[in-house]
C-alpha cells in the first residue's frame, strides 16, 4: 500500500479478493444446481402426468396432439416460454426414457437430457448420462461424444485406454456461467433473456447504433426484437435484430459479424430465414429478408439474403425499399470507429 492506495498485487488484498471470489463462484454453482434440479424433476413429473393421461384410454394420436396444443397455450399464458408443444413432447419422451426419477443425475441440465433422448439404446443412454455427470461434460461435449459413438467404440475396442485418453483431450468442464446463459433456465424461471447476455461490449454498441439508424431512416422499419431466440431441436439460435417492414410487408432479420463474412455466415442466414418463416411468418406476409453485416475495421460488407424460391418481382422491390449497401457500409464503419475511439478514451482515463 502506497499513499493509502491498495495495489492489486498486495498479498492481503489478493487473499481477500480470492476469498470473496471463491464464495461467489460457489454460490453461483449452488444456484445453478438448485434451479437445474428443480427444472429437470419438474419436467420429468410433467412428462409422467402426460403419459398417464394418455394411458387412460386416450392414447390416440389425434387426442394427444390436441391435448398438447391446449396445454401449451394455457401453460405459456400463465408461466411464459418453454412450454411449446415440442418441449412438451420432449417431457413425455423424457419420462418414458427415464421412468425412475431417482436414477436421474442432478448435475445435468435439461439440454443434456434432451440430447440423451437421441440415444435409443437404454444401456448406452444411461452410460452417457452417468459419464456426462461424472466428467462434467458440457452439452457441446456430450453432443460430440454421442455423434462419434464414443460408448459403442469403447465397448468394441480392444484398446479401451487409448479411446478414453482421446476423449479426455476433448473434455471441457461445465461452466457455471451456463446458468446465466442457458435459455431453458431463463424460461423455467420466467425471466427475460436480456440481449446483453449474448453480446460483447463492441457488438452491443454497434447493434444499438444500427437499431437507431434503421428506425431513423423512416422507410418502414418497425422494431420487433433483439437477440431473437429461435429453437430447432436441440439447438438455440439468436438473431441480432428483427424488424417488420411496413412497406414490404415482411420481416427483416439482421445479423452482425465482427470478422470477415464467410460462406458459412450466408448459409446460416438462409437457415435463420427458413426457421423464422416456419415459426413466425403469417400467411399474408411476404418472404422474410436477411441482411448480414460485417463490421471488420478495414472493410464492411453487406449481404442481402432471401429464399431462392421467392418471387423475383418481390426481390427487385426490396432492393428499392431497403437501405443501399453503401449506406449501411458507411454507417457501420463510422459507428465502429467512434465506438473504438470512445473505448480507448475510457481506458486511458
Amino acid at each position: 500500500m502506497e499513499n493509502g492506495i491498495v495495489k492489486p498485487t498486495d498479498e492481503n488484498f489478493v487473499n481477500l479478493y480470492n476469498g470473496i471470489s471463491s464464495i461467489l463462484k460457489n454460490a453461483r454453482e449452488n444456484a445453478y444446481k438448485a434451479v437445474n434440479f428443480a427444472m429437470v424433476t419438474s419436467y420429468w413429473s410433467i412428462g409422467k402426468l402426460i403419459v398417464e393421461d394418455e394411458q387412460n384410454g386416450n392414447a390416440r394420436a389425434e387426442y394427444g396432439k390436441a391435448v398438447l396444443e391446449q396445454l401449451s397455450e394455457k401453460l405459456t399464458a400463465e408461466f411464459g416460454k418453454g412450454f411449446d408443444t415440442s418441449n412438451l413432447r420432449y417431457m413425455r419422451l423424457f419420462y418414458n426414457a427415464f421412468p425412475i426419477c431417482d436414477t436421474l443425475r442432478h448435475e445435468l441440465s435439461w439440454s443434456h437430457y434432451r440430447m440423451l433422448l437421441r440415444v435409443k439404446d437404454e444401456k448406452a443412454r444411461n452410460w452417457y448420462m452417468n459419464e456426462a455427470a461424472d466428467q462434467s461434460w458440457s452439452t457441446r461435449q456430450l453432443d460430440r461424444q454421442i455423434s462419434v459413438l464414443y460408448y459403442e467404440r469403447l465397448l468394441s475396442s480392444q484398446d479401451k485406454e487409448s479411446v478414453v485418453l482421446e476423449a479426455k483431450k476433448k473434455m471441457t468442464e461445465l461452466e457455471t456461467k451456463q446458468f446465466i446463459h442457458d435459455p431453458y433456465v431463463l424460461e423455467f424461471l420466467n425471466l427475460k433473456d436480456y440481449p446483453a447476455l449474448h453480446e460483447s461490449t463492441i457488438e452491443q454498441a454497434l447493434i444499438d447504433n444500427l437499431q437507431h439508424f434503421l428506425l431513423e431512416l423512416g422507410t418502414g422499419f418497425c422494431f420487433e426484437s433483439r437477440q431473437k431466440l429461435m429453437r430447432y431441436e436441440d439447438d438455440d439460435f439468436y438473431v441480432d435484430l428483427v424488424f417488420y417492414h411496413s412497406v414490404l410487408k415482411c420481416h427483416v432479420l439482421i445479423d452482425l459479424k465482427l470478422g470477415k463474412l464467410t460462406h458459412g455466415d450466408v448459409g446460416q442466414m438462409d437457415s435463420y430465414i427458413r426457421m423464422f418463416d416456419a415459426q413466425y411468418k403469417r400467411d399474408d406476409d411476404n418472404p422474410t429478408i436477411g441482411i448480414i453485416l460485417c463490421s471488420e475495421k478495414n472493410e464492411a460488407v453487406v449481404k442481402y439474403s432471401v429464399l431462392a424460391d421467392a418471387k423475383q418481382i418481390f426481390a427487385s422491390k426490396y432492393e428499392l425499399a431497403l437501405p443501399k449497401p453503401e449506406e449501411l457500409e458507411k454507417q457501420i464503419k463510422m459507428d465502429r470507429l467512434l465506438i473504438e475511439e470512445q473505448m480507448k478514451k475510457d481506458g486511458d482515463e
